[in-house]
């Protein structure tokens, strides 16, 4: 319209103008918006005209002048003087709620061991493992997880707001205000799981940066699926490499993954006959490649639920009480880890900074070594020790690592 000499519009090459234009002249929301106004290259343009979908989104990002528009015509007016636009203003924050989304760890009865499990992971951001029959809890308990994660910084809900944006999946114009928890089926493909796709999107790995990631029924995934979340558990990020162009994702999550015992389900449940042979239990756990599981940190069993628990007026412990618990466990690694860029937890530790922060005494050595020996820990899983050990001692607020928290991570090995 401009090229034409249909208006005239001076100055327009200092605004960003972007959406998607329907044969009708209306604009239509565009997926990643969010992205294209906090790119480095249009931090020096002096407004942004957007889709009105994606006016209020833009705003959580930039302080510069965000106008919304609802067709071609009004765009054009906004850039000739003769509509006058009104500012989009920035949506409220949300409110973080200790019950968030209403389940809390009061409401799981027993499992002390599971819990105390748990909330290891969630203090040091290590990926966890359970395995325990049908009706266990795993699935419970995973879901009240992100419950105890301390609440999402500005900067982490910018960027996984971002990724919800690129994917098509902001449900409001906000930014995202509690950490993600996304729980595919064991259908998934490896695309959606990973990301992909001809015009490359972020896939459930991504979607869960800075949150949790749960896969339940472990062992039914596909195993190219697994196998591709190597890179994510180890980079923290996803590349995607097309002809074109290559593109990356953040991966930032805790994986929590659950499974059964046996095929059956019932080997470790007292009340229950397994009729699984051995050679059945091994092509079983077979299905997840020790690659896999030496990337998840703690492995932890979860049996059947007592009676006495269930049929008990007491619950467990408060979600808020354990996220105090791990706040200030996580408050104490980010000073540690200050001077260190990415690295903002314990699991994330590098066998540099395993040698400075995780020195053991005499005894703790003892301990470590019939460990080895007797479980014949890998290298992976004997750095992952002393990374569990650590968040260990931080939850008890000490500097030093003792025999007993060395002696607690390794049985959360034990089977790894």
């Amino acid at each position: 319209i401009l090229a034409s000499g249909q208006a005239q519009a001076p100055g327009v090459e200092r605004y960003l103008i972007v959406g998607e234009l329907s044969l009708d002249g209306a604009l239509k929301r565009v997926r990643g918006a969010l992205c294209m106004v906090s790119s480095p290259a249009s931090r020096n343009l002096d407004a942004v005209i957007l889709p009105e979908g994606n006016a209020r989104e833009a705003c959580v990002c930039t302080d510069r002048p965000v106008y919304g528009a609802k067709s071609l015509l009004e765009v054009v007016g906004i850039l000739t003087g003769d509509r006058q636009p009104e500012r989009t203003e920035a949506p409220d924050p949300e409110e973080e709620t200790e019950e968030a989304g209403g389940e809390d760890f009061s409401e799981v009865r027993g499992q002390q061991h599971a819990r105390r499990a748990v909330e290891v992971a969630a203090a040091g951001s290590h990926n966890i493992l359970m395995v325990g029959p049908p009706g266990s809890g795993k699935t419970m308990i995973a879901r009240r997880i992100p419950g105890v994660l301390p609440s999402i910084t500005r900067e982490e809900a910018i960027e996984t707001t971002k990724v919800f944006s690129v994917a098509g999946k902001l449900r409001s114009d906000g930014l995202i205000a509690r950490r993600p928890f996304r729980a595919p089926h064991h259908t998934i493909s490896r695309p959606a799981l990973i990301g992909g796709g001809l015009i490359p999107r972020p896939g459930d790995v991504s979607l869960a940066n800075h949150g949790v990631l749960f896969l339940d029924e472990f062992t039914e995934f596909k195993r190219t699926s697994l196998e591709a979340l190597r890179q994510p558990l180890e980079d923290r990020k996803v590349t995607i490499a097309r002809s074109r162009a290559t593109v990356v994702f953040p991966s930032n999550f805790m994986l929590v993954a659950a499974m059964n015992p046996c095929p059956c389900g019932n080997l470790t449940d007292p009340a229950r006959e397994c009729r699984c042979s051995p050679r059945d239990i091994e092509r079983y756990r077979q299905k997840i490649s020790q690659p896999i599981l030496d990337r998840i940190d703690i492995h932890v069993e979860v049996p059947p639920t007592k009676y006495a628990d269930l049929a008990g007026s007491v619950g467990g412990e408060a979600s808020g009480v354990m996220r105090e618990r791990v706040r200030r466990a996580r408050e104490r690694q980010t000073d540690r880890f200050r001077n260190f860029s990415g690295v903002f937890a314990n699991s994330q530790m590098t066998l540099r900074q395993i040698e400075i922060h995780c020195r053991v005494d005499r005894w703790g050595h003892d301990l470590l070594k019939a460990a080895t020996l007797r479980l014949g820990l890998s290298g992976r899983s004997y750095s992952k020790v002393l990374k569990i050990a650590r968040t260990i001692a931080d939850l008890e607020g000490l500097e030093g690592i003792e025999p007993r928290h060395i002696a607690e991570a390794i049985q959360y090995r034990a089977s790894g």
